[in-house]
C-alpha cells in the first residue's frame, strides 16, 4: 500500500482520511502514512493546530484499537472514497459537533462491535471539539445509516 500525499478539502475529508492513514500505519507499520496524514493536517490547520489535532486523532485511533471487539476495515490511501467503517468514523467526530445522542452512539456501536464505547466516545468528543474550535465543523448531515453498506457519499480525495 502507498502512501500518497493527500488535500482534503471538507472536514469530512479531513477526518475519514486521517482515520484511514492512521490505521494504515498501524496495520502497515509504517510511519509513512502517519506522516501523510501531518502533512494533510498541516495544509488544512496550519502546523501548530495540526500538532494538537493529530495528537487527539491518534488517541482516539489508539482507543478504537484497544476497545474494538471486531476489524475495522480501512480503504487504500489512494482510493477517493470512504468505507462503511471509515464513515462510521465521520458519522462520531460529526454526531459529537453537533451532539446528536443517538446517532452517536448507534455509530461507535457499529464501529466498535461493542456496546462498551464511552472511553471511545470521550476521545472522539476531544477530537471533534478540537476540529471545531479550528473551523473544521462537519456537516450535520454526515451521520450516516449504520445499516447502510453502500460506500458513503464523502469522496473526491484530491491526491499528489
Amino acid at each position: 500500500m502507498n502512501a500518497p500525499n493527500c488535500q482534503c478539502q471538507t472536514p469530512e475529508q479531513l477526518v475519514g482520511f486521517g482515520f484511514r492513514g492512521w490505521l494504515a500505519g498501524y496495520e502497515y507499520q509504517s510511519v509513512a502514512f502517519w506522516e501523510m496524514v501531518w502533512h494533510a493536517y498541516v495544509a488544512a490547520l496550519g502546523s501548530t493546530h495540526a500538532k494538537l489535532a493529530v495528537s487527539d486523532l491518534s488517541s482516539w485511533i489508539r482507543t478504537i484499537k484497544h476497545t474494538t471487539c471486531r476489524s475495522i476495515i480501512i480503504l487504500p490511501t489512494e482510493c477517493h472514497h470512504f468505507c462503511k467503517d471509515e464513515c462510521l468514523a465521520i458519522s462520531i467526530i460529526a454526531a459529537c459537533q453537533h451532539n446528536q445522542c443517538p446517532a452517536l452512539h448507534s455509530c461507535a456501536h457499529a464501529l466498535l462491535g461493542s456496546f462498551e464505547v464511552d472511553v471511545m466516545l470521550n476521545e472522539a468528543s476531544g477530537f471533534a471539539k478540537l476540529l471545531a474550535e479550528n473551523g473544521q465543523y462537519l456537516k450535520l448531515s454526515s451521520s450516516c445509516n449504520v445499516n447502510n453498506d453502500d460506500n458513503c457519499r464523502y469522496s473526491t480525495l484530491t491526491h499528489h
